[in-house]
């Protein structure tokens, strides 16, 4: 297949990482501008999850039929009226309505994962894929601190930003991404390497995969990756708001942006230099047990931290477990699946994210509207912990299977 889509596939998924990694740091304060609580604060993270996790199978069933192509053009265009809404938002409702809109389109990435599926042949497909962690580095480094800086001079700004990056995304796709048919394995009912989404209620669909004992425990070692993931990144603007103060003032979007820049540039640097290596030397098991010890220290440092420089030395650590995790553990799933289950597998991992990013933030914010800022870190913590417990306790090898 022609290799020169993933230029602009790159550049798609770069401007809408930019355009979420704007939002990220800014939406709690944003929203506390309008009356909410931590813990509405938390509602509305989790009905952008919940919107996305239902919507997201609608789209990609929709794209298997009707092309890539256009239905990444139609997510992108209600990320952008999400964005125009939230900018002009005039009270928390409309700040809900913005998020639900957002989240009813948001299939960007499982929609970006497919087309790069589709244009490259499976023994590419790996390295294609790699261009989304590129971007994503790229935009937890960019985008934070675009939001951190803009956010001085205004809440609007950064959200403006965004918009008009996503405008951008939309352009670069109508004009630069070759069109592509539907995947030809669509039809006989083969979901393809893409991903495919899994029903948030197709508890049957869970319990099958969930009950292997070679992949059993893998998922819940990503499902454990997800929620602390989401527990931290849900909770930590807040968190750092009422626990750090610079030059006598607390922490606001501006100060969270740039600590979530500093995270993505140590990201960068390891998934730009070192993680081919480590898996090199150490193999993915190992780094799975590393990440997760990392992560556990780390999240469980801020139930301590005080002053800026502490923060900075666990975020430190937490970079390095968030840095390997995901890739390790997602190796370590796929190996278990058979080639026709790839896409399934996949998509499996998509909806445990949105089911973490829909329960982790409500939990987040109901500790901290109660001022358990160490509850809330030691939780974080501890579901890394509990990954670790699995990864070390596993006993099944993550072996290769024959593909199927």
């Amino acid at each position: 297949m022609n290799r020169s889509p993933l230029l602009p596939i790159f550049l798609i998924v770069l401007v809408d990482i930019l355009g979420l990694t704007i939002i990220l740091p800014l939406l709690p304060f944003y929203a506390e501008h309008f009356g909410a609580s931590a813990t509405v604060v938390g509602l509305l993270i989790s009905t952008y999850a919940l919107c996305q996790l239902i919507a997201g199978p609608v789209l990609g069933h929709l794209s298997d039929h009707m092309g890539r192509k256009p239905l990444l053009i139609v997510s992108q265009l209600g990320t952008l009226v999400g964005f125009l809404i939230l900018a002009f938002a005039n009270s928390l409702w409309v700040v809900f309505v913005s998020r639900v809109i957002d989240g009813l389109t948001a299939g960007n990435l499982s929609l970006a994962q497919a087309y790069i599926a589709d244009v490259t042949e499976p023994e590419n497909r790996a390295k294609s894929f790699g261009v989304i962690g590129i971007a994503f580095g790229i935009g937890f480094l960019i985008g934070p601190a675009i939001s951190g800086f803009l956010s001085q001079y205004g809440y609007a700004y950064p959200i403006l930003a965004a918009a008009l990056l996503s405008a951008t995304s939309v352009a670069c796709t109508a004009t630069l991404l070759p069109k592509v048919e539907p995947h030809t394995l669509a039809e006989a009912g083969d979901p393809g390497p893409g991903g495919r989404r899994v029903s948030v209620l197709n508890w049957k669909m869970y319990a099958e995969y969930f009950a292997r004992p070679a992949l059993g425990p893998l998922l819940w070692e990503f499902f454990f990756f997800a929620f602390s993931f989401a527990f931290f990144i849900s909770g930590f603007a807040l968190y750092a708001q009422r626990r750090f103060t610079l030059n006598g003032h607390p922490f606001g979007a501006k100060e969270v942006g740039y600590v979530f820049a500093y995270v993505g540039f140590l990201g960068i640097i390891l998934q730009g230099g070192f993680i081919g290596r480590l898996v090199k030397v150490f193999g993915e098991a190992k780094l799975v047990k590393t990440g997760f010890a990392a992560s556990a220290v780390g999240f469980g440092l801020l139930a301590w931290t005080r002053t800026l420089p502490q923060l900075l030395a666990a975020s430190t650590i937490n970079s390095y477990g968030n840095g390997v995790l995901r890739p390790a553990v997602t190796s370590l799933i796929t190996q278990q699946a058979g080639r026709r289950e790839q896409g399934i597998v996949l998509g499996l991992t998509q909806s445990i994210m949105s089911v973490s990013q829909i329960i982790a933030p409500i939990i987040a914010g109901m500790l901290i509207q109660r001022e358990q800022l160490a509850a809330w870190a030691l939780g974080v913590g501890g579901v890394a912990l509990l990954g670790l417990i699995t990864s070390v306790t596993r006993s099944v090898p993550a072996a290769a299977v024959p593909a199927a």
